[in-house]
């Protein structure tokens, strides 16, 4: 992986900068909306299609598959060819990955699209992140990355959402709402087209950066790794395999078999993940940042998954304590994930930490959603049988577990208040 080495000696008009911000972001929510697409129409395409349990965490493991290893190019296809014209390349593949998969007549056909879509959605999100980098590079920086990932949050949240918004749609069946889906998927192309003809006159005056291959991937450097940054991976993997691929794939129809919630009802609680994460994400970075620590928030996270599992599959409590706990771990783990990686690595190897923190993080996720699956299947997980759903819960469970106890021994390797003090300071040396 990549990153950016600026070279350029001006910067754009803030006015420049902000429609390309916002450009950006309308891209961003079209991109998250398609990928969460999936979830809300999982049971409908059971009963309509005869999809088993297995095709369904297909649809989105199949994702994650070839970003295992085209993630490690993302970076250097943005470095190489500019942020605006990969964002507008990989936009287009998404946008012909939602369109096959809403019309594809078979499931042969619905896989081939969300592969398409998954080769083209990585690295669109690493060009995204490059373009604010390039518009707001030493200035409100920290801002404009908050809000951008914040927006593509709420597409995430409108996807959940749209049972509810789009009713007349999912009322005919399976095939409306992954149109609805394709269609913003346009919206996310002619954004990213518009940010690619408003990024030609910064670019020819000279007023960006460059772009060139600073740090590539280099298997030696894990060599130097200590043991907190291999506890944090661990850690990457199987809270990130656990929160999406339930989150994402299963949990609306689990809320429906199990919980006996109608689809709409099912998708807005699912929502509130998303809804909470766009507030709290940057306040509990901020946060973070004025207390100088990040080990203990990190557990503290990582704790609630679990604890919000258990409590979905093992009393009848109310939906909103585990959902509100959920949003709580969403918002406060990446919060903290990303900026601690900083501060257990040296700078220089950055990059390779990132890339292969999120290798094994599209590997998890993929495969947590294809062990769910037949997990549901082998068990005839239903909702005239929702018991079949007890081994999907416990495998999510004990797989958060196992998360936690990866951040309870990075908190004793590298987060008590001391390291962590001395890690603040050679980060801002």
């Amino acid at each position: 992986m990549s990153t950016i080495a600026p070279t350029a000696v001006g910067r754009p008009g803030r006015l420049t900068a902000w429609i390309v911000g916002v450009l950006v972001a309308v891209s961003l929510f079209g991109n998250f909306y398609v990928y969460d697409s999936i979830g809300p129409v999982a049971d409908l395409l059971q009963q309509q299609r005869g999809f088993t349990d297995t095709q369904v965490g297909l649809l989105n493991a199949i994702y994650n598959l070839p970003n295992i290893v085209l993630i490690l190019v993302g970076g250097v296809l943005v470095d190489r060819f500019g942020a605006a014209r990969m964002t507008l390349v990989t936009a287009g593949l998404c946008l012909a990955g939602a369109a096959l998969t809403a019309f594809s007549p078979g499931f042969t056909g619905m896989a081939a699209g969300r592969l398409l879509y998954g080769i083209g959605a990585e690295t669109f999100n690493i060009a995204t992140l490059a373009a604010v980098a390039d518009y707001f590079g030493g200035r409100s920086l920290a801002l404009a990355m908050g809000a951008e990932l914040a927006i593509g949050r709420l597409g995430s949240y409108g996807a959940d959402m749209s049972p509810t918004w789009f009713a007349n749609a999912y009322a005919q069946g399976w095939q409306p709402p992954l149109v609805i889906a394709t269609a913003i998927a346009a919206t996310s192309f002619a954004a990213a087209l518009a940010y690619w003809w408003v990024d030609r006159g910064p670019r020819r005056a000279g007023l960006l950066p460059t772009g060139q291959a600073s740090e590539g991937f280099a298997w030696r450097d894990l060599l130097h790794f200590g043991k907190a940054y291999w506890y944090l991976l661990a850690l990457c993997v199987l809270w990130y395999a656990v929160i999406l691929a339930f989150r994402s794939t299963f949990s609306i129809k689990y809320f429906q078999h199990v919980h006996g919630l109608d689809l709409a009802t099912a998708g807005e609680m699912n929502s509130y993940v998303f809804l909470a994460a766009v507030f709290a994400t940057p306040a509990f970075g901020w946060v973070c940042d004025r207390v100088g620590r990040y080990a203990p928030f990190l557990a503290l996270g990582a704790a609630l998954l679990p604890v919000a599992l258990a409590i979905l599959a093992l009393t009848s409590w109310s939906l909103w304590l585990p959902t509100v706990l959920i949003g709580v771990s969403f918002s406060l783990v990446p919060a903290v994930m990303w900026p601690l990686t900083s501060r257990l690595v040296a700078p220089n190897r950055f990059g390779t930490a990132i890339g292969l923190m999120w290798v094994v993080q599209n590997a998890g996720i993929g495969g947590a959603n294809l062990v769910a699956g037949w997990l549901n299947d082998r068990a005839g997980a239903s909702a005239a049988n929702p018991g079949g759903y007890d081994a999907m819960m416990a495998f999510f469970g004990l797989t958060s577990v196992a998360g936690l106890a990866f951040a309870l021994m990075l908190w004793l390797t590298a987060g008590r208040r001391e390291q962590e003090k001395a890690a603040t300071l050679r980060a801002s040396a």
